[in-house]
């Protein structure tokens, strides 16, 4: 059985989830992080169902079996609303958190009323993202955006120099195609009818914040995942007694040196580790040494 002691496991078909590792790690310090990018089998959100459930479960075995996680994080959205539900069925002791896109907390701080929505295609034409666009028709004007290629781009984006300060946007990749879906929106502002507020609906997207940015304006509020999210992980850990205490917190205990404490991330992935150890040297400041290539059939 899982202990307080064991680690918090969290996938994404890539590297995008560490926007959400991030967010972890900055509400729980002290806690143990097993991320897995699925990057041999992504983009996700370009896959049927039918294929992204059948990973969700292979992976939630394997980091179940391998890693004795105490809880899991499904820190994507496509992989959320293909197969969050089976999960729970079949490990229903598993604390267990998922994404979905935003759109209640855009709700609460639009002020003209028209919000933008962009995520990947899987996500955005899920079932599970229709019935909660159902349940708040007539609540607010919503634009919604798929971005065919844009994670991947992201992806791919690690391993190249970070472009300069004053740059065009559409100078890069990823930049071109922000460029391209924003402007198939419509107007941004905080005007009368414009989209004064912008979901970002995949967690890679926050890596592309500054592109962005540039596009829409600097009144345009971002809302994305990774905050509510820990915020939420840590509830449930707190309710099933799994919350990790340090040992320098408890009376009577001697702090762990830390050579012999355990790695607090391990971060694995099922493609080329070199785009992992770039991500996660430029996203997260972790060394190369917490990355390495498995392998989940």
């Amino acid at each position: 059985m899982p202990q307080a002691s064991s680690p918090i496991g969290v996938f994404d078909s890539g590297v995008g989830g560490l926007s959400v590792l991030r967010a972890l790690l900055a509400a729980m310090p002290h806690e143990r992080f097993v991320y897995l990018a699925d990057s041999a089998h992504a983009p996700y959100g370009e896959r049927g169902d039918a294929y992204v459930a059948a990973r969700t479960h292979a992976i939630t075995q394997y980091l179940c079996e391998q890693h004795g996680i105490k809880a899991l994080v499904v820190a994507c959205n496509t992989a959320t609303a293909a197969a969050i539900h089976e999960v729970r069925s079949s490990h229903p002791t598993l604390p267990l958190v998922g994404l979905e896109p935003a759109i209640k907390p855009a709700l609460a701080v639009t002020k003209t009323g028209h919000v933008g929505v962009i995520g990947t295609r899987g996500t955005l034409t899920s079932a599970k993202f229709g019935k909660l666009m159902a349940s708040l028709a007539g609540q607010a004007q919503f634009v919604v955006q798929p971005c065919d290629g844009l994670a991947h781009a992201i992806e791919r984006s690690v391993a190249l120099p970070i472009a300069a300060p004053d740059s065009p946007v559409e100078a890069t990749e990823t930049g071109a195609l922000c460029a391209r879906y924003v402007q198939a929106m419509g107007s941004f502002g905080t005007a009368a009818g414009q989209m004064d507020t912008l979901v970002l609906g995949c967690t890679h997207y926050i890596f592309v914040a500054h592109e962005l940015r540039a596009l829409v304006g600097p009144d345009v509020q971002f809302i994305e995942t990774g905050e509510p999210v820990a915020r939420q992980t840590r509830r449930l850990l707190e309710a099933a007694g799994l919350l990790h205490v340090p040992a320098e917190t408890r009376p009577g205990q001697p702090p762990v040196p830390q050579s012999e404490a355990t790695p607090p991330v391990q971060l694995l992935t099922t493609g080329p580790v070199a785009m992992l150890e770039a991500a996660a040297q430029r996203w997260l400041d972790l060394p190369a040494s917490c990355c390495q290539s498995v392998q989940v059939p």
